[in-house]
């Protein structure tokens, strides 16, 4: 009785009597079972569905991984598995190519079996290739074992495609290559049938070296020709894998477009060449067309001015019309009066490297060089210079606002030339950039200075 009593008072002196109380409970426990059902069907992280199977045990609801729906964790073990694919074969083809180099291409020359003429001429650029894939594979690795120590088991946070465009500069590489591998396969029969020691060293090496699974010199030649092929089908398995809310998923398509593009470049030149032999063919649609001009004339113009393909960053390319005035007064006249005719432009940049694990960086370095080619329309199914490339070290970039649609180029003590896009805004980037780079190089308060012109007048150029 005095237990009962004491109890009473204290929930008196709470404040809480025994119908709020009653109430409290019945919310608490409507509360309660609403969070469980919420709980039981939240939406998948994936895709947001609410097609998660309800869980009955504690233990099955902590084995339930990231809140996923079973679409989309079959999805992501099918991604993760693509990735290490990708990454694993690309480890095996760099095997394949320390083997050519260690089993055949070192032996070959201590011991003088070939000259080193011959070497180049069966080999290629197979050293190239080799720097290509350990640098790619480092990176590679590396985003693996980061995405590993962070808890990330599904390899989400894993970019191929972002890795893949970082290295697009291994695709010629690729393609210098494959369009020698018909004579290097020749070269490398009439040598065999020539010398008969070098004969014997292929057949011993064949037979007796474990490290060439009893593979001969032609199929581990045939190594590169195989991965670069390779590479769209890989890139498709992870983008099938891959959400298109992914972050990755933009560069994986645009990494398996360039691929694509590239491989339909090598075929064409391949039959230029007269040789019968072609890549993995792949349907060809109007963006990868662009994409293979883009090459030829990317091609050209790295041949006209002489760089290193791995220290050129190509800025802007594409379609302009130019024009080149009689004189410095045209802009009293206007625009219209002036002949304009279509031309390809590529504004190229020479960058010293900083980095050798970024191929392609946009921050590579201090602008060392800058150049504009112009190059006529494809005739005759090759690309011709219009001039000699305009070094922007030596030219004046300026606009005048009762021309804006427009912007002049002119090269000291030679030539003026006119610019625009059939898109203004276009136009104006395009200017924006000739003259950032342009007033990077030489001594601009000297050029400008040296060339009175109407259009170089402070008030008049667009900031």
């Amino acid at each position: 009785a005095t237990r009962t009593k004491s109890a009473d008072v204290e929930r008196a002196d709470s404040g809480i009597g025994q119908m709020p109380a009653r109430k409290w409970r019945n919310r608490a426990s409507e509360t309660l079972s609403s969070l469980q059902a919420w709980e039981a069907h939240r939406p998948c992280t994936d895709c947001g569905e609410r097609d998660l199977p309800v869980q009955t045990d504690v233990q099955n609801c902590n084995q339930r991984r990231a809140d996923l729906c079973e679409k989309c964790r079959k999805r992501r073990t099918e991604r993760k598995e693509s990735v290490l694919e990708f990454v694993n074969t690309e480890a095996s083809y760099g095997e394949d190519l320390r083997i050519i180099k260690e089993e055949f291409y070192l032996p070959m020359q201590v011991a003088g079996l070939l000259s080193q003429e011959q070497l180049q001429g069966i080999f290629s650029n197979i050293q190239e290739l080799i720097d290509l894939n350990e640098n790619f594979l480092e990176i590679l690795q590396e985003e693996i074992d980061q995405a590993f120590d962070q808890g990330d088991d599904d390899l989400m946070t894993v970019c191929i495609g972002e890795i893949f465009l970082e290295f697009v500069n291994m695709l010629p590489a690729f393609q210098t290559y494959c369009l020698q591998q018909s004579s290097s396969v020749n070269l490398l029969n009439a040598l065999e049938k020539e010398k008969e020691l070098l004969r014997i060293f292929l057949n011993v090496s064949q037979n007796d070296n474990t490290a060439l699974r009893r593979m001969n010199l032609r199929s581990f030649l045939m190594a590169p020709l195989q991965r670069v092929t390779k590479y769209p089908l890989l890139l498709s398995r992870i983008i099938k894998a891959t959400t298109e809310y992914h972050p990755d998923h933009g560069s994986l398509r645009e990494a398996k477009s360039r691929i694509e593009s590239h491989l339909e470049h090598i075929n064409m030149k391949t039959k230029q060449e007269g040789n019968t032999w072609t890549l993995r063919s792949f349907r060809q649609d109007s963006k990868k067309k662009r994409e293979v001009i883009n090459i030829e004339m990317r091609e050209t113009a790295l041949k006209t001015v002489g760089w290193l393909r791995e220290e050129t960053r190509f800025v802007m390319e594409g379609s302009l019309q130019l024009a080149q005035p009689p004189d410095g007064q045209w802009v009293k006249k206007g625009s219209k009066t002036l002949k304009f005719q279509n031309m390809q432009v590529l504004l190229l940049v020479n960058m010293k490297r900083v980095s050798d694990s970024s191929l392609e960086s946009a921050e590579a370095g201090p602008v060392k060089d800058a150049v504009l080619v112009l190059i006529r329309d494809k005739n005759n199914g090759k690309f011709h210079l219009l001039r000699e490339p305009l070094r922007l070290s030596n030219c004046i970039v300026s606009t005048d606002p009762d021309c804006d649609d427009t912007f002049e180029l002119i090269e000291i003590r030679r030539e003026a030339f006119v610019f625009r896009d059939s898109d203004r805004a276009r136009t104006h980037h395009w200017f924006r950039q000739i003259r950032r780079y342009s007033r990077e190089l030489g001594s601009w308060k000297k050029r400008r200075n040296a060339l009175p012109n109407i259009m170089i007048s402070t008030p008049h150029t667009r900031p």
